[in-house]
């Protein structure tokens, strides 16, 4: 079995994923933007992400912006047939490298064409529909419209599965009412459990969870917490953050993104890291207290 399978498989879609994943985002150049700093040392850890045994990438073409799709197509077309690319859309980059919504039907469609040629693909395996109105926390608001536009494409058989992302229950409830949901990508980590119960409602209907920022907004002392307990297990606060999230629900994809091919190393190695109980009240504790 290689490293990253001992962690298991989730169901993504009708594709077994190994919940050890690995996100893209981080081999575009600095604050997502431009090309990587060393363009070779970006193709190696790609190959090593799949010699690793992961079969589960996340990208955008909105990454660079169309950086990271065609790095991901230089190093691994022809895709191996146990590998799902999960990409999302709903956003574009201005000329200054800003973040700007991009959710009109058309422009929507537009991206997933940008998707499909630049990973080199004619379908895609799964597309999030990105919401922008608050990357920090998701805001109610009515996604019919775009979740409609998704659909379309869907059946037009450009995207294979649907998911979406920095979205709230009630949103996910009424895209289920238009198409399919196979993942929900949020913000969610050991000190930002404000999903708890979207994980677990999630998890009941067979939808993979997918958290980004595993490491984002922690206060001084839940960090200084989380390191003591990493250093008690001789890993580093990542590991531990990562191997938390393992443990937290048997749905929960993780995408941890690097550049390295040690870091990609040790994150995998996080599928191996016992958490004791002890360590695990302590971090559970993380997560009480920021409630």
């Amino acid at each position: 079995m290689t490293d990253a399978a001992r962690a298991g498989t989730f169901q993504l879609g009708d594709r077994p994923v190994t919940r050890m994943g690995y996100g893209a985002m981080q081999l575009a150049g600095p604050h997502v933007f431009g090309p990587p700093k060393d363009h070779d040392q970006a193709i190696a850890v790609l190959r090593a992400v799949v010699e690793s045994g992961i079969t589960h990438i996340d990208t955008s073409d909105f990454y660079g912006p169309h950086v990271t799709n065609r790095l991901i197509a230089e190093a691994l077309h022809l895709y191996r047939d146990d590998l799902t690319i999960v990409t999302k859309i709903g956003a574009k980059r201005g000329a200054d490298g800003s973040w700007n919504v991009a959710q009109s039907a058309a422009e929507l469609e537009s991206a997933v064409h940008d998707n499909l040629r630049n990973l080199k693909l004619d379908a895609l395996d799964v597309v999030n529909l990105r919401l922008m109105f608050d990357v920090s926390k998701p805001t109610e608001g009515d996604i019919e419209p775009q979740m409609t536009a998704l659909a379309e494409l869907q059946r037009k058989g450009l995207v294979k599965h649907i998911g979406v992302s920095n979205v709230t229950a009630a949103q996910v409830t009424q895209a289920q009412g238009i198409a399919k949901i196979v993942c929900v990508q949020n913000m969610y980590n050991l000190a930002q459990r404000a999903d708890d119960a979207l994980i677990d409602s999630t998890a009941k209907a067979g939808i993979a969870y997918v958290p980004f920022f595993p490491l984002g907004g922690f206060s001084p002392l839940q960090s200084d917490a989380l390191s003591k307990t990493a250093s008690q297990l001789d890993a580093t606060p990542m590991q531990v953050a990562l191997a938390w999230l393992l443990r937290r629900s048997p749905n929960i994809l993780l995408i941890p993104g690097t550049s390295s091919v040690a870091h990609l190393e040790q994150n995998i190695a996080t599928v191996d890291l016992d958490l004791p109980p002890d360590a695990m009240a302590t971090l559970d504790g993380i997560g009480a207290a920021a409630k």
